[in-house]
């Protein structure tokens, strides 16, 4: 295994661990400390039919929430099937939208960036000295299915 492979291998596996806590008290009927950067997102396998529960980061813009979707769970959000996440401790039915525009994709890391820090850690696109992403790295990201979760809520 590559060494980048096997450092991406050793976060799965942390996040899995984590995210066992993380559902339980996203999941709680009140607003947490947690809950002010995390939302827990619930969605059916596109396969399976399977019930998933996902802790994920976001970050508000005007009336959506942005969430960075590294990873194969963002398959089963195809096709803006509404879901329902819980957001400071209450149920919400939210419409997803899979952005992957390479410059919508820059300009909306730059809104989460601001408004949740924390969250661009998790994003493995490399910066240039200008502060831009890395337009080679970005293409490849998106290629590898890396997009922008904008979440549009059910009022």
């Amino acid at each position: 295994m590559a060494p980048n492979a096997a450092a991406m291998a050793r976060r799965a596996r942390i996040m899995r661990a984590v995210n066992v806590p993380m559902r339980a008290v996203l999941s709680l009927p009140v607003a947490t400390p947690l809950s002010a950067n995390l939302m827990l997102i619930s969605y059916t396998g596109r396969k399976t039919g399977k019930a998933y529960r996902q802790p994920v980061s976001y970050a508000r813009d005007g009336e959506v929430l942005l969430t960075p979707g590294g990873g194969r769970w963002t398959l089963n959000l195809a096709g803006g099937r509404p879901v329902r996440i819980r957001l400071r401790g209450r149920d919400v039915a939210a419409r997803p939208e899979l952005v992957t525009d390479a410059a919508e994709v820059e300009r909306l890391l730059g809104v989460i960036a601001a408004k949740n820090p924390r969250a661009a850690r998790f994003v493995p696109i490399p910066r240039r000295a200008d502060g831009r992403l890395e337009p080679e790295a970005l293409d490849a990201a998106l290629r590898h299915g890396f997009c922008i979760v904008r979440w549009h809520l059910d009022q």
